[in-house]
């Protein structure tokens, strides 16, 4: 049985949109989730915005793996945001993280880091309330100090900032509190903590 030349082409088209669909199929099914760390400050939980808060990250697709309510001291604030005690706003910074509890969340999801960066909205809560009127930061906000929220945002401010809350989430580098950085496994090399509110 011979297929000829226009048989041979289609067999060998076939072939090929059969092998490109399957591999699509199985590199899209085995898309790795990512996790990140929010953190609702304490203006969002006093100013009762912790479930409507929690209702959007649940309709914007994440998971909500963990959560805790901590009340922070200055010690853990100075070093959660070790990389701004240079800056003018440290002293206001520590006054509003301890002023009053936060919730503090790991979420999950494909893309989460850039996604969770996205539905908060820019760091200026004002700026926010121009350009992205739906964000977390739009509805309970006022400025760029008291924004009402935290999201990392890199992946390796998300793994720091996961384990500084949830010690059992510590793996693949170590956490010097002391000195607010992280090192990655394999090297000494220092990596830069987060660098927004």
């Amino acid at each position: 049985m011979s297929l000829g030349v226009g048989g041979f082409r289609f067999l060998c088209l076939f072939v090929l949109l059969c092998v490109s669909f399957f591999s699509r199929t199985s590199s899209e099914g085995s898309v790795e989730k990512e996790k990140t760390l929010a953190l609702i400050k304490p203006d969002g939980v006093s100013g009762n915005y912790t479930d409507g808060i929690k209702r959007m990250i649940l309709e914007s697709g994440f998971s909500i793996l963990r959560e805790t309510i901590v009340q922070l001291d200055e010690d853990k604030v100075a070093n959660f945001y070790a990389e701004h005690s240079s800056r003018t706003f440290f002293s206001s910074l520590i006054k509003y993280m301890t002023s009053g509890p936060v919730l503090v969340m790991v979420l999950e999801k494909e893309n989460a880091i850039a996604d969770w960066r996205g539905l908060i909205g820019p760091t200026d809560a004002r700026k926010a309330k121009i350009t992205h009127p739906h964000s977390v930061r739009a509805m309970c906000g006022l400025d760029s100090e008291q924004n009402c929220i935290h999201g990392s945002d890199s992946s390796l401010s998300a793994q720091r900032e996961m384990s500084f809350f949830f010690k059992e989430m510590s793996s693949g580098g170590g956490f010097d509190k002391d000195a607010g950085t992280c090192t990655q496994d394999n090297t000494n090399e220092v990596v830069p903590t987060h660098d927004e509110l």
